[in-house]
């Protein structure tokens, strides 16, 4: 398919907001946590964390971009600044953050600059949103490893701290839940590589 008929085969639905993520959960663990991950179109990467963990609630917005209240719109332009990007909510007791990154260097083609498949722009850049130093740690030795052990070509993924979270439109949440023949980009299947040994990354 190519960018232009990918994009326009994608509705830009009214703005009408989802409620908050996590607010459906009746007794959420106290210890759960938050990841942000960009990597192409959300739809696919929502779709494709929850296929393969069992989360608490995950939800698809907007991030890293300059506009206040952005729309999916003003974000297809390409001209805010904002990634499409996945928060998932997960029990670290039953999911650990270095599983979910390195999970995310599997599900989407990391070595493209601002480009997944057929879709092209900042909007569909690969990054890494973290929400503490820790995350920080963590996401960066994996990304050394990654760079090092699975791909030849060099990585494009950015690391960089989570700023304002914009929810997008509930149009948008669980849409291949609720629409299995709506558009996935080609680039979201999980890559089989061997098991990541990041020991050496860790002593640096």
């Amino acid at each position: 398919m190519s960018f232009l008929k990918s994009l326009f085969s994608r509705p830009f639905a009214a703005m009408t907001s989802p409620p908050p993520i996590g607010s459906s959960l009746t007794n959420p663990p106290a210890t759960t946590e938050k990841a942000i991950f960009a990597a192409g179109c959300f739809w696919g990467v929502e779709h494709i964390f929850r296929a393969n963990f069992s989360l608490l609630d995950a939800r698809v917005g907007y991030i890293g971009g300059d506009m206040t209240h952005p729309s999916y719109r003003a974000v297809c332009s390409g001209t805010t600044g904002h990634a499409e990007a996945v928060m998932l909510l997960y029990d670290p007791k039953q999911i650990r953050y270095r599983q979910l990154v390195e999970f995310f260097f599997r599900m989407h083609d990391p070595t493209t600059e601002n480009r997944q498949g057929a879709d092209v722009g900042s909007q569909y850049r690969s990054a890494i949103f973290t929400v503490d130093s820790e995350q920080e740690d963590v996401a960066n030795t994996v990304l050394n490893a990654v760079d090092k052990h699975w791909y030849k070509e060099r990585l494009a993924t950015k690391v960089v701290p989570a700023g304002q979270w914009w929810d997008a439109e509930t149009y948008h949440q669980l849409y291949l839940e609720k629409n299995p023949s709506g558009y996935q980009c080609a680039a979201h299947y999980v890559r089989k590589f061997p098991p990541l040994n990041t020991e050496e990354e860790e002593k640096l």
